[in-house]
């Protein structure tokens, strides 16, 4: 009784490599319900909900199973005249995963890992921008943005910037 109570069954370990292809899924999930970008044609778009921070996707590129967007609020970092925060996605569709290759939240990637980061600092970058993602994809969820309050913004408004 006691070699049976003892034994142990090893549960594999995951990789971090293997939980960033994860969240990679779960963002798919995510964004895919928040937004739809795949049925989106290029171009801008925002979404209102009447709290004063309006969210805009740009759909940058549109292939057969490659979508290419950028997201971000209305704000802009008055040092650097670059919206902030912003994401840049690339949406595979066939994989059914969202990867973000590029966050902005105060700081340029090259300001947090380096010039010639090592790999492993690559990694753990790329795990925290794709956690980043997925909890702003979620918050803006909850709030009530969503594809009903999606829209096309119009040549005027991204000129001035509205």
């Amino acid at each position: 009784m006691s070699r049976v109570l003892s034994r142990r069954v090893a549960l594999p370990k995951m990789s971090r490599f293997g939980w960033l292809m994860g969240l990679y899924s779960e963002n798919h999930a995510r964004l895919q319900r928040l937004f739809e970008p795949a049925q989106l044609g290029c171009g801008t778009y925002v979404s209102s909900i009447g709290d004063g921070l309006d969210v805009r996707l740009d759909v940058v590129e549109q292939h057969a199973y490659t979508t290419e967007l950028r997201m971000s609020y209305g704000l802009v970092d008055p040092q650097t005249g670059l919206a902030d925060p912003s994401a840049s996605l690339r949406v595979y569709s066939d994989a059914r995963q969202v990867e973000a290759t590029h966050c902005y939240a105060g700081r340029r990637w090259q300001d947090v890992i380096g010039m010639y980061p090592p790999p492993e600092r690559i990694l753990d970058h790329r795990l925290r921008m794709n956690t980043f993602l997925g909890k702003w994809v979620q918050y803006l969820a909850e709030q009530g943005h969503g594809v009903a309050t999606l829209r096309p913004m119009s040549q005027d408004e991204i000129e001035t910037g509205a």
